[in-house]
């Protein structure tokens, strides 16, 4: 198995996302090219997207104030080569795709979104952390035990 680096992975690992069903909860969030993206790009079926658990839900409508949204990035680094980064944002880049359900919104730059289409943001709540995860990635290839580095199908 692949193991993480120390301070990649606070706590104890993760256990993984059940296979099947479980992982299907939470209605499809379309990203609308239609913001940012003059042209015929709102038809483009590879456009991607991503869905939000309820628990994410629930948890942004705690924590974000105002036009307050989650930002999700796909970085180089991590154990396996890509590792996932949360962050609350307020400003909405040229390259974004957005958007929400239950009032929670959630930002993807167009680079990123590549690497995470077709996921699930979910909201994991345990005994020593809590944390933003993305499960059930159809990109991935392997993830790391604590959830926030993977590598990428070619």
């Amino acid at each position: 198995g692949s193991w993480c680096p120390a301070p990649l992975c606070r706590g104890r690992a993760l256990p993984r996302p059940p296979p099947g069903p479980a992982c299907a909860v939470g209605s499809p969030l379309r990203w609308a090219a239609s913001f940012s993206q003059p042209g015929p790009t709102e038809s483009d079926p590879g456009e991607g997207q991503v869905f939000l658990s309820e628990s994410c839900v629930k948890r942004l409508l705690e924590i974000t104030e105002g036009s307050e949204f989650l930002r999700l990035q796909v970085e180089g680094g991590g154990c396996s080569g890509f590792q996932y980064k949360f962050s609350l944002d307020k400003v909405i880049n040229p390259d974004d795709r957005q958007g929400q359900r239950g009032g929670a919104r959630v930002v993807v730059d167009v680079d990123s979104l590549a690497f995470v289409k077709g996921s699930m943001v979910d909201f994991s709540q345990e005994l020593i952390r809590s944390s933003f995860q993305v499960v059930s990635n159809p990109q991935a290839e392997k993830g790391c035990s604590c959830g926030t580095s993977f590598s990428v199908k070619f």
